[in-house]
């Protein structure tokens, strides 16, 4: 995915590789303003009832200068499911300390996720959607994502922290484990329980199983 328009010169902003770069700092802020707006608009409504019209107007920004940015509602949508994967990099990342082992690294990043989940409700419906407004999206979010955990797993196990083996598969499971108990304790939570304390409950189970021991 992406188009031409996308290969300009500047800092690089999450989500532009649909989008139409900016040249200027302002413009930056402005894309900013419609990536952020459209979560809201896509979250609330969906894609298909979301408009453009509605989007420029939570952005404050005129409805023409949508055009200057995106050349549709569609890309900006794909721009958007980009923007949100790397908010998931990025605030896993941040999360990640010197000297922290294997297991204390996945509970860090899932406890990062967690939170920004928590704030962001509506990346699970946005996401979601994407399986049919943007299959190709969709499966890069979650391809993109396993791939840094298996890269972590494998990390792990070569510094002998993690048994051998582990690569693809296990990565898959844990995303999976991991997504859904964002969606039970997060989005249909009632904020109870605390994202460390689901995070260390997630890390015993990688850590013992759950075999009889």
């Amino acid at each position: 995915m992406g188009n031409s328009h996308a290969r300009a010169a500047g800092p690089v902003v999450a989500g532009q590789s649909e989008a139409k770069a900016p040249r200027t700092e302002r413009g930056r802020r402005t894309l900013r303003k419609l990536l952020d707006a459209a979560a809201e608009e896509f979250g609330e409504k969906g894609f298909h009832e979301a408009s453009v019209s509605s989007i420029t107007r939570r952005a404050g920004v005129a409805l023409g200068s949508f055009y200057t940015y995106f050349d549709s509602k569609d890309a900006l949508f794909r721009a958007l499911v980009a923007d949100m994967s790397e908010k998931v990099r990025t605030s896993a990342r941040a999360a990640l300390r010197e000297g922290m082992d294997a297991l204390e690294i996945e509970r860090a990043a899932l406890a990062a996720f967690l939170a920004f989940a928590a704030e962001h409700k509506e990346i699970y419906r946005i996401i979601d959607e994407a399986e049919f407004v943007d299959p190709a999206s969709y499966r890069q979010h979650y391809e993109t994502i396993a791939a840094r955990i298996a890269e972590r797993l494998r990390a792990g196990a070569a510094r002998g922290e993690l048994r051998d083996g582990l690569g693809e598969l296990e990565a898959w499971a844990l995303m999976g484990m991991n997504v859904f108990v964002g969606l039970r304790y997060v989005v249909w939570g009632d904020g109870s329980a605390g994202h460390e304390e689901i995070a260390a409950a997630v890390n015993r189970l990688l850590a013992e199983g759950i075999a009889r021991r």
